[in-house]
C-alpha cells in the first residue's frame, strides 16, 4: 500500500470516474485504474463498484476513504511541521482580480513567487473591477488587483496595458498605424467591458465623446473581438486581449496613446498579513 494508491481513491471518489480522477490528478486513466486495482488486491476487498454513469465507493470503500483522507492530512501536518522549523514561510493569501489580469498579468507573477514560497497557499478569486475594491475595504480579501489607481493610494504597480483600436480586415480606418476615439465614435461599434468599469464607453465619455451606434454589448474581449473579424463593428480593446492569430483584423494604436494600470493592494483598515506582505514585498522589488 502506497500514497499513490490512497491519492488515486480519494481522486476517485471524489471525481465520481476515473476518467475525471486522472484528469483531476494529471495521470493516464489506465495509471489511475491500476492504481485502484492494486489497492484492492493487497486489501483483498472490492473499493469501488462500477456504475453505468461511473464509479461509486462499495461500504468497505467508504471505510477506506475515511482512513485514506487521515493518512494524507497527517503527512501535510508533518510537511507543514517540518517546513516550519526549516523556517519556510507558512498560511495562505486571498487575491482578488478580474478577469483579463487573472488571464495575463497576475499568473506568472504568482508562479514566481509560489517557487521562492511553496508553503503559502493563493486562494485566486475573480470578480468585477469595482467588486475587488468592495471586498479589500470590507477584508473580505488580503490583496486586491486595482485598476489605475491613483499615485496617493500605496498600490504596487504589477504592469500596464495599452488600449488599441480594432477593426474588420479591409476596413479604412484600418489601414492607419493610429486612429483617434474621435475617429472611431461614430463607426457601428462593438463594446466589450471585460468585466471592468473602465472600457471603450468610458474612454470616450472622458474625452467629451459619445459613441452612437453600439451594435453589440458583451462582457468578453475574446468575443468583441471575434464580432470585429466577423465585421458586426469597430471596438477598442486592451492590447493584451490580442489573439496570437490576427487573420481578419486590423489592430492600430490609439493617438493619443490610452492605458489600463493594474496595482495590487492590501485590504484596508489592518495590517497585512505576514504571507500577504511577502507578496507585496516580492512585487516593489521584482516589478
Amino acid at each position: 500500500m502506497n500514497l499513490t494508491q490512497l491519492r488515486s481513491l480519494i481522486a476517485v471518489a471524489e471525481a465520481g470516474s476515473f476518467t475525471a480522477a486522472a484528469e483531476a490528478v494529471g495521470v493516464t486513466q489506465s495509471g489511475m485504474s491500476q492504481a485502484i486495482a492494486a489497492l484492492e488486491e493487497i486489501l483483498g476487498v472490492k473499493l469501488l463498484a462500477r456504475r453505468r454513469h461511473g464509479v461509486e465507493l462499495t461500504a468497505f470503500g467508504e471505510q477506506t476513504l475515511t482512513h485514506a483522507r487521515a493518512v494524507i492530512a497527517h503527512l501535510e501536518a508533518i510537511r507543514q511541521e517540518a517546513a516550519k522549523a526549516a523556517g519556510e514561510e507558512m498560511g495562505s493569501i486571498r487575491i482578488a482580480a478580474f478577469p483579463s489580469v487573472f488571464a495575463t498579468v497576475l499568473p506568472p507573477l504568482l508562479r514566481r513567487f509560489r517557487s521562492l514560497h511553496p508553503g503559502i497557499e493563493i486562494v485566486a478569486l475573480e470578480t468585477d473591477d469595482r467588486e475587488v475594491e468592495v471586498w479589500l475595504k470590507a477584508g473580505t480579501v488580503d490583496l486586491g488587483v486595482v485598476l489605475d489607481p491613483s499615485p496617493d493610494r500605496a498600490a504596487a504597480p504589477i504592469g500596464q496595458d495599452a488600449w488599441v483600436g480594432v477593426a474588420p480586415a479591409g476596413h479604412r480606418l484600418g489601414r492607419r498605424g493610429a486612429i483617434s476615439l474621435a475617429e472611431l465614435v461614430a463607426e457601428p461599434f462593438v463594446l466589450a467591458t471585460g468585466g471592468c468599469h473602465v472600457h471603450a464607453g468610458a474612454l470616450m465619455e472622458a474625452a467629451g465623446l459619445s459613441l452612437g451606434d453600439v451594435r453589440m454589448e458583451i462582457r468578453d474581449w475574446t468575443s468583441a473581438i471575434a464580432l470585429v473579424r466577423e465585421g458586426v463593428g469597430v471596438s477598442v480593446v486592451p492590447e493584451s486581449t490580442l489573439p496570437e492569430n490576427r487573420r481578419g483584423l486590423r489592430v492600430a494604436r490609439l493617438d493619443p496613446p490610452l492605458y489600463r494600470r493594474f496595482g495590487l493592494m492590501a485590504a484596508t483598515g489592518r495590517e497585512p498579513s505576514r504571507p500577504a506582505s511577502l507578496l507585496l514585498e516580492f512585487v516593489r522589488e521584482k516589478i
